[in-house]
């Protein structure tokens, strides 16, 4: 009885070694699986900016057009000098330069949150950027589609949402890449950063355009899901270009629009990309407080990201 009690206890210790020894492997497993994962998305996320980095002329291109609107638009709608360049001269009634110059300041401030117009578009013209690179993560579909490429990958073990989730990725990395170049043109350029400005200003900052970034690539992925012509995805960009631009704060406040036009500036995720980093670079006062901001662009950011990799799943094809 007790060499069968000694047997039936060996067998049992066997039992939990084997036991422990499956699951490490499917552990060993799963951390392959993971580490795929990983691989997958870095792999594509490499390619596409290869693409970028690999090409200095695209780069350049992409920013000559924001540089060129601080440059052209941002140093000629000096709305200060308007006021500031001299006194009023009206027979019997001489006012200062220097009451002038507290006027303008005075409705500069009012009106756009700070007294440096330059400053104020300088902001947009980062968002302009970031929307500008976002709209272009559609085309890497369309084009590895018409290449065979994604014909390829579609074979591949690695999933649809890795598909859309790298590019997504790689787009925000440009994205933020040249915002901080435009950043840094525009510092030079004479931009003029609040009293007290700092790295955890900065990287909340950077943290905005993060989130505005990944939902607005997440937006054009998913309207090139389908395209098979460049010609379609173009029209759909030249489409939504424009107005979301101009049907936000990025050159001048909601204030001033026509109330036809306020609502729809108010649920655009670019409104509240700039009034984040005006609060926390310029020091002007927002629309909303900084916890609504974020709120809104991490909701706008996360929903629209989890839609496009939902969608891959379905529509996205060969």
């Amino acid at each position: 009885m007790w060499k069968s009690r000694i047997r039936k206890v060996v067998e049992d210790v066997k039992t939990l070694k084997d036991i422990k020894k499956v699951g490490s492997n499917q552990r060993l497993m799963k951390e392959q699986q993971n580490l795929g994962y990983l691989h997958g998305i870095w792999a594509l996320t490499n390619r596409e900016l290869k693409k970028w980095y690999k090409a200095p002329v695209i780069l350049i291109i992409s920013l000559i057009q924001p540089i060129a609107w601080l440059l052209l638009f941002g140093k000629s709608m000096n709305l200060g000098s308007m006021f500031s360049s001299s006194g009023f001269n009206i027979p019997g009634l001489n006012i200062p330069k220097q009451v002038i110059d507290q006027i303008a300041n005075q409705i500069l401030l009012e009106r756009f949150g700070t007294t440096d117009y330059f400053s104020y578009l300088a902001v947009g013209m980062v968002a302009f950027i970031m929307l500008f690179t976002a709209m272009s993560s559609g085309m890497t579909i369309v084009w590895d589609r018409r290449l065979g490429f994604l014909n390829k990958l579609l074979t591949t073990p690695i999933s649809r949402a890795t598909i859309v989730f790298s590019k997504t990725l790689s787009s925000v990395l440009r994205a933020l890449t040249q915002a901080t170049i435009v950043l840094i043109v525009a510092t030079l350029l004479g931009m003029q950063f609040k009293a007290g400005f700092g790295v955890l200003d900065l990287l909340l900052s950077y943290a905005a355009l993060f989130l505005m970034a990944m939902g607005l690539a997440s937006l054009f992925i998913m309207l090139a899901i389908r395209a098979t012509s460049w010609e379609s995805q173009m029209a759909v960009m030249n489409l939504l270009n424009l107005p979301l631009m101009f049907a936000s704060n990025a050159f001048y406040p909601i204030s001033t629009m026509p109330s036809w036009l306020q609502p729809v500036a108010y649920i655009n995720p670019i409104t509240y990309t700039n009034d984040i980093l005006r609060q926390l670079m310029l020091g002007a006062t927002g629309i909303k407080s900084l916890a609504f901001d974020f709120m809104y662009l991490s909701a706008f950011g996360i929903l629209f990201t989890a839609i496009g990799m939902i969608l891959s799943w379905r529509y996205l094809s060969k």
